[in-house]
């Protein structure tokens, strides 16, 4: 196995979950020392030197909930929850600002967006309707009615996404957001109920009408566009015919390891455009072409 690098993974934060429940902890951290992540609403503020741009707790109103993300160099790091959540794709002036960040800057990033992302979506009790208030640092809403009190917690969805193959080729698809020419890997949601490699089965059959077996783990992916984990996998298939459901896929194709090669290298007689680097299924498609035999 090869060391991949995975964007939004390797975080250099302490999340230092025992200070979460103490609540006079917490408050003392929030002094002159603690560092604020500027954020423009779920985006980030980069500095003129491409990095993430930190301030200090006073920047923020009185009113501003903060989320706690954790120390750094011993430094309490707070995160400003905004008013509005959204679970839309990231734009691409988000990903311009990405590409500046350094791989630390982008786990705290992502972190950050994926929590109070969060906060902005569940300002209101699921069970009962009533608002809710952060607790523990902000890693938890408490509902604020004395007859629910029901507690609510960030969750992340799991979603697994995979590469297919057969006698040496992959399976790719595309859907019709993808930029012109993009080809990636299939993906979807684990439902309830499923195993990781049930889901990939059932999600290759799905899309592509294409049966697999053998599924293995390859890597994963923290993706907080709003929050979840990708969980990269390897197949095989035995029938390579395609049945492509046109509700999911724009188009799904085998490609050989040359044709992977060549868009991986950037090549524009390729075939296909990879995806970003950012992205879990180009960390795949680089193990891929490292591994294969």
């Amino acid at each position: 196995m090869v060391a991949m690098h995975v964007a939004f993974a390797g975080s250099p934060l302490d999340r230092a979950d025992h200070l979460r429940g103490d609540a006079p902890a917490i408050a003392a951290l929030m002094n002159v020392s603690a560092r604020l992540l500027r954020m423009e609403g779920l985006d980030p503020v980069v500095g003129d030197d491409g990095a993430l741009s930190w301030g200090v707790l006073a920047e923020v109103a009185d009113n501003t909930e903060l989320v706690f993300l954790g120390l750094l160099d011993g430094r309490a790091c707070f995160a400003p929850a905004p008013q509005q959540g959204s679970v839309a794709p990231p734009n691409p002036r988000l990903w311009q600002a990405l590409a500046s960040l350094s791989g630390p800057d982008m786990a705290i990033y992502g972190m950050a967006r994926s929590l109070v992302g969060w906060h902005a979506r569940h300002r209101f009790c699921a069970q009962c309707g009533a608002p809710t208030a952060p607790a523990k640092g902000g890693w938890q809403r408490n509902c604020t009615s004395e007859a629910c009190r029901a507690e609510h917690f960030p969750r992340t969805d799991p979603v697994t996404i995979m590469l297919v193959e057969h006698e040496g080729n992959l399976l790719l698809g595309r859907q019709p957001r993808f930029p012109a020419k993009r080809f990636s890997a299939l993906a979807g949601f684990v439902e309830p109920g499923e195993t990781i490699e049930e889901a990939v089965a059932r999600e290759v059959l799905e899309e592509a009408g294409v049966r697999v077996r053998d599924v293995s783990y390859v890597t994963s992916q923290p993706w907080p566009f709003p929050s979840s984990l990708m969980i990269a996998c390897h197949s095989h298939a035995d029938n390579p015919a395609i049945t492509i459901d046109a509700n999911e896929l724009e188009d799904a194709c085998w490609f050989t390891r040359a044709e992977v090669a060549a868009a991986m290298a950037g090549d524009e007689e390729a075939p296909f455009i990879a995806p970003p680097p950012s992205a879990v299924a180009y960390v795949l498609l680089r193990w891929w072409l490292d591994n294969a035999s």
